[in-house]
């Protein structure tokens, strides 16, 4: 008669995964480890904005944990695929692309993926050479802000999968940060505060989101009857701040949209040591809402919104292109939602 201690009734959980380490994980076993249903656990890999942000994470670490290869995935590996998906940032200092980086690098581990990450350096041109140069060494690309023109962007497009993020294109899917609602509640606050002559501070020319804001600012502004100005453009860096922070002045707002908070941030530095009071001569409102903004002295006044999601998303548009037969539905457009988060850089108009 079989020991009870050694029937398959009785097994430790323990020795079912040491079992387990002898096959290749499935997506079952990812969702036994994680306690939810097969189909969360495939919807979170392939849609993760549809899913619970907790239970999406403890997917994620099941995932990691098995070293779980979704089957599309595998699939790829004997298809000559890569494996591997490049994301390109205009600048990887920049504190507003480390949130997109953590985003897109948890949603491709979850799948099985390796990032490779690109530094463009503002550059359209670099841009366009790494998306050339890795054409073998990446199955689809994620492009942070791109700074190449619609035409370039449309070339590119029909030799390799990518998605594209707060820039728009009619030729890849694209995920959008919605800049320009907040740009219109940043306008809206800053008129309840009795604000009638405003400056907008531009970014690099070469930037979309910096066009479609200044559009924007200019529309709705007018329409307040404000008095409105416009400088730059400005390397969104703070060692841009100074210069920005003096022509601000010359043109006499007594206040100003950012196109960053980095550019903000220098802009405030340089305020201080002029003896220019923020907000009391002066209101500043940033954007991206980095770490830090809550820092500044005094803290800054900026658009917030969820960023690493966006990563996320991205990154499920990608795959949905790389697996059209993994049953996940390739979408052309996501928005993400913006707000304004008020700190004290902004404050009453000077009388």
């Amino acid at each position: 008669m079989a020991d009870p201690a050694t029937t398959a009734s009785s097994v430790p959980a323990s020795l079912d995964a040491g079992a387990r380490r002898d096959r290749p994980p499935t997506i079952r076993d990812v969702a036994e480890l994680a306690g939810v249903a097969t189909s969360t656990v495939s919807r979170a890999l392939a849609r993760p904005d549809r899913v619970n942000p907790r239970t999406r994470a403890r997917i994620e670490e099941a995932a990691a944990e098995l070293n779980y290869v979704p089957s599309s995935q595998a699939r790829g590996l004997s298809s000559g695929r890569t494996n591997a998906v490049a994301v390109l940032v205009p600048d990887i200092t920049n504190p507003f692309y480390f949130d997109i980086i953590r985003g897109t690098q948890h949603q491709l581990k979850a799948a099985g993926v390796t990032q490779l990450l690109v530094d463009t350096e503002e550059s359209s041109e670099m841009e366009l050479d790494a998306l050339h140069k890795m054409r073998k060494s990446a199955d689809g690309f994620i492009l942070a802000a791109s700074r190449l023109t619609d035409a370039q962007l449309a070339e590119v497009s029909q030799s390799q999968p990518l998605v594209t993020f707060n820039r728009a294109s009619t030729s890849a899917p694209t995920v959008m940060i919605d800049t320009p609602s907040a740009i219109i509640q940043a306008l809206e606050h800053l008129a309840s505060l009795g604000h009638h002559k405003v400056c907008y501070v531009a970014g690099p020319p070469t930037s979309w989101s910096n066009q479609m804001r200044w559009k924007v600012f200019e529309e709705d502004a007018t329409k307040r009857g404000m008095e409105i100005h416009r400088i730059g453009p400005y390397t969104p860096k703070t060692t841009s701040g100074a210069a920005a922070a003096d022509a601000a002045v010359r043109t006499g707002a007594t206040a100003c949209i950012v196109f960053n908070d980095l550019l903000a941030i220098g802009m405030l530095q340089r305020f201080k040591a002029r003896g220019i009071r923020v907000p009391e001569d002066i209101s500043i409102v940033g954007s991206d809402d980095i770490f830090g903004a809550d820092f500044c002295n005094p803290p800054l006044t900026t658009i917030s919104s969820p960023i690493e999601q966006a990563g996320r998303v991205a990154v499920s548009m990608l795959l949905a292109q790389l697996n059209p037969l993994s049953g996940s539905a390739s979408r052309q457009l996501a928005v993400m939602p913006t707000h304004l988060t008020v700190r004290e850089s902004t404050g009453p108009a000077p009388a």
